[in-house]
């Protein structure tokens, strides 16, 4: 490699920051993107999340299903300068029943911000994301929001973090009062507050910053007494940050804010790019099947398919295949070999997306996103590299949660409805299963229901398809380990076959999941494939 091509990416390296945003539904997670967005100057004002009768849309959402709901479906990947770094951020979905595209996600992410309501601490599903962030092993900032609101103390907030993710809370901010009266955060460890004015909706907010001596004149009596109390007991009793800790994932430094009115959210965001990792070095199997560890800068140009994505503009009928560079540099028009098939592909068309729009990408650096048009062989998972010397670790496969039947209303779409099917089962939209005792049939299955309302609606948007869809009485799958051949399942159960042959058992309920364990104590169930 040319010296200073090497050193062109190692500088832009060090400014990378690629990362998700987890959260439960509704604790503020696209609403803390927008205000990312804002701040570094990407937009103007930041649209409300909620679509409103002749308001503004969230300004990630491209799909109208997103902007019609004012929730996030699909992963987006934006890029945008943020004081001196280049921030990659994954905006996952957050809505009720988030899908698979969400766990895929993370596989791309190098740290992830856990956003937490403060009156509702840590939600079941902030338990399952962070579940697979702590299986990557991806260090997590954590932002507990909503602090203009009613909450829950904030020592309990961290206690809580603690006693239910089991990972170490260090609190690096504190809030300056509570619910109406909170106007700003301190700094745990300078003991500086930062307090910021209201500004008008979608505006940035300013803020002075003031000692904690000089507090006395800003502040009721008893809210200084009580932060003096509080910033006090986390002197004695608090965690200390670690940065060893917190990138192996056994510690997480905690932010406060209210990413609806802007408190807090500039100092998190200044933390955050001090604090959240460049692309780091990875392992990936070599062509003997070996462990090896590839450095991003040291290595040839390399990176993987980590999401799908057809249709973007219903104008070309075309599929995007987004791809996270893990090393070298990325050249539009440059040969690639595609690892699962051993062929060449010209990768003439890169690009970058901000919600619909698409931006030629020209060069790349690890841990950017680029998104190329699927030449139609590019899978999820599959690696793409310059020289075929290794391939990154498969991708995660977890068991869908609910199971259903779909078919075109009118059999004479049925060509497009199978076309549509197989592109939406490519891209990871929905899984198809086919049952072990009837292989003329299929199902579909998803994490979540709001998947197939997708299904549905691409279906009609995408392929002038309508479908009717028949729910299973089915409410928990399983991959199966062990024989099928076998295994003892009782008459309610089913075993079905996933497009990679992996054999999954499919429940009505938690009690049957617990007999067939206890009929079949030679095998085992597991709840995703790592």
């Amino acid at each position: 490699m040319d010296p200073s091509i090497k050193n062109e990416i190692e500088r832009e390296t060090a400014l990378r920051r690629t990362f998700a945003i987890i959260s439960h539904p509704d604790a503020g997670k696209t609403t803390l993107t927008e205000k990312l967005l804002l701040y570094s100057g990407m937009i103007r004002t930041a649209g409300m999340v909620r679509a409103r009768k002749g308001g503004k849309s969230t300004s990630s959402d491209w799909m109208s299903i997103e902007q019609e709901r004012g929730i996030s479906i699909s992963a987006s990947a934006m890029q945008f300068p943020y004081k001196g770094a280049i921030i990659n951020v994954l905006d996952t979905p957050g809505h009720q029943d988030f899908s698979e595209d969400t766990y895929r996600t993370l596989t791309a992410a190098d740290s992830a911000v856990m956003v937490l309501d403060a009156g509702k601490g840590v939600e079941m599903q902030t338990r399952k994301l962070f579940g697979v962030c702590r299986i990557r092993g991806i260090p997590i900032l954590s932002f507990i929001n909503k602090m203009d609101l009613p909450s829950k103390e904030p020592l309990d907030l961290l206690h809580e973090i603690e006693d239910v993710l089991g990972i170490h809370a260090v609190a690096m901010d504190w809030p300056v009062g509570f619910a109406r009266q909170f106007v700003g955060v301190a700094d745990v460890e300078s003991k500086q507050l930062s307090f910021f004015e209201r500004a008008e909706s979608g505006a940035k907010s300013a803020f002075k910053t003031l000692s904690l001596s000089e507090v006395a004149d800003e502040l009721e009596a008893s809210v200084v007494n009580k932060l003096r109390e509080d910033l006090e007991l986390l002197s004695i009793a608090g965690n200390e940050f670690d940065m060893d800790e917190f990138l192996a994932g056994k510690q997480t430094p905690v932010f406060f804010g209210s990413a609806l009115t802007n408190f807090g959210v500039e100092p998190f965001f200044d933390r955050f790019v001090q604090l959240a990792p460049a692309p780091r070095p990875q392992h990936v199997i070599g062509m003997s099947g070996e462990d090896r560890i590839i450095d991003p800068v040291d290595e040839e140009f390399s990176g993987f398919v980590f999401k799908l994505q057809a249709n973007i503009d219903p104008k070309h009928r075309d599929c995007m295949a987004f791809i996270r560079i893990c090393s070298g540099r990325f050249e539009r028009d440059m040969t690639v070999i595609h690892e699962p098939t051993g062929q060449e592909y010209r990768l003439s068309r890169s690009y970058s997306l901000f919600a619909r729009d698409r931006n030629t990408v020209d060069y790349g650096y690890p841990g950017d996103i680029v998104g190329v048009n699927n030449p139609g062989c590019f899978a999820i998972g599959d690696t793409i590299s310059l020289k075929k010397e290794f391939k990154f670790y498969p991708m995660p496969k977890f068991a869908p949660e609910l199971v259903a039947r779909i078919r075109p209303a009118d059999v004479m779409r049925l060509k497009a409805f199978e076309k549509g099917m197989e592109q939406f089962a490519n891209e990871g939209t929905v899984q198809i299963l086919y049952p072990l005792d009837d292989s003329s049939s299929s199902y579909v299955a998803a994490v979540g229901k709001l998947q197939f309302d997708v299904l549905q609606y691409r279906m009609q948007e995408e392929y002038r398809v309508d479908t009717r869809l028949e729910m299973l009485s089915v409410k928990h799958c399983a991959y199966l380990k062990g024989d099928p051949e076998t295994f003892k399942k009782t008459q309610n159960s089913l075993l079905a076959r996933d497009k990679d042959g992996k054999v999954l058992v499919l429940f009505s309920g938690d009690w049957e999941k617990r007999y067939l364990l206890e009929q079949n104590p030679e095998h085992d169930f597991e709840e995703f494939l790592p």
